[in-house]
């Protein structure tokens, strides 16, 4: 813990002051990503989800990806082109496109936003999953976005969430969809205080004391292992450290902090990972003593291991794509506020529907697979 005070106080003038300029930029910014974000959803996402979902789930989700890859690649390019924020991987480089499960420490409230800047270089953006909290999918506009997305929620109780993470799980299967399944083992960001209530517990059942992490809570790691096992690639181990505080999300929006995120990643085949529930659970526990190690090596030096594992992005792709995504939403822009009241009517039904859907946690079954389903039952009633 002095060693990390230690990074702070002695960098500390890299911490970017928030003025007037900042602030008006930041504002700018967040106005730009929630009204982009509302319109996609109500355009692309209502017919990608529910219209194109009635005939293929693979080709919904190749829709749904292309589009909203295309708005979420706006925030690495907020923090690394226009926040200068300094995004350093390191550890090894992993193939592109690959169905991976990925593992990593939960520090602040913003460590799942800096994936995305992964996941961009690797082309799997748009595929990228999240286990979050329930309470999240209650953000207006964003709710939608994450049910859209099929992210997985939880309640944090495991009688309740069982039967919700299996459903999901097993529509994830396809092994023509890549799949990027985000999970923090922690469950919770990282404080001083749960730290503190995290080594008791180990203490008193024997496991490792671990400073720079929480305990891991491994069923819902196991759970995902083992529904997925035959259609993953690899596990991604990732390891987040911010230099020179931890950021919140307005932080972020306004460009104060981090001035640098660094990012550690180890590919772990999914053959080399344990099956039975026990081994993986110690496995999970291990794995996060290596990375306690490797954040306390971090606060002291400055840096994780072999730096520099991805290049970085191309300003004249962001700009490209930051182009053709404000020309999409100018476009639905125009048809919802100066073309024919039939416009207005669609995107009133499309915010009842996203309301609804995200509200009961329903999304539509293919009109082919459910009527095959339906032939199946009544042959083998016969």
């Amino acid at each position: 813990m002095e060693v990390k005070s230690a990074l702070s106080s002695n960098d500390e003038t890299s911490h970017r002051r928030l003025t007037k300029l900042r602030v008006f930029r930041g504002l700018i910014c967040l106005l730009v990503l929630l009204s982009t974000a509302f319109m996609m959803l109500v355009y692309c996402g209502f017919l990608g989800a529910v219209m194109v979902r009635l005939f293929s789930t693979h080709y919904s989700r190749k829709a749904l990806s292309f589009f909203f890859g295309g708005w979420l690649a706006l925030w690495p390019f907020l923090f690394e082109k226009i926040n200068k924020t300094k995004v350093v991987f390191c550890g090894e480089t992993v193939p592109a496109r690959e169905r991976i499960l990925l593992i990593a420490n939960h520090r602040t409230e913003v460590d799942w936003m800096y994936l995305w800047d992964l996941a961009l270089r690797k082309g799997c953006i748009g595929y990228i999953r999240y286990i979050l909290k329930s309470s999240l999918m209650k953000l207006p506009v964003f709710g939608w976005g994450f049910h859209i997305l099929e992210f997985i929620s939880v309640e944090r109780r495991w009688e309740v969430d069982e039967s919700n993470m299996h459903k999901m799980l097993s529509t994830f299967k396809d092994p023509r969809d890549p799949l990027w399944l985000a999970l923090f083992p922690e469950g919770t960001d990282f404080t001083e205080q749960k730290c503190i209530r995290s080594q008791k517990y180990a203490a008193e059942n024997d496991l490792p004391i671990l400073k720079n992490v929480l305990l891991p809570k491994t069923k819902g790691f196991c759970v995902c292992l083992e529904d997925l096992r035959e259609s993953l690639d690899a596990v991604y181990d990732v390891t987040i450290g911010y230099k020179h505080r931890c950021p919140t999300f307005l932080d972020n929006a306004f460009g104060v902090d981090p001035s640098e995120v660094h990012i550690y990643v180890r590919r772990i085949p999914i053959n080399d990972i344990p099956t039975s529930e026990e081994e993986v659970g110690a496995w999970l526990i291990n794995t996060f003593r290596f990375k306690d190690h490797l954040l306390s090596d971090f606060y002291s030096q400055g840096h994780f291991p072999n730096q520099g594992s991805e290049p970085e992005l191309s300003t004249a792709k962001c700009l490209i794509n930051f182009v053709a995504v404000i020309a999409l939403i100018g476009t639905f822009t125009f048809f919802t506020f100066f073309s024919s009241i039939w416009f207005k009517i669609y995107v009133s039904l499309s915010c009842a529907y996203l309301t609804s859907a995200t509200y009961f946690n329903v999304r539509p079954v293919p009109v082919l697979g459910f009527l095959q389903a339906m032939f199946l039952r009544k042959l083998f009633n016969y």
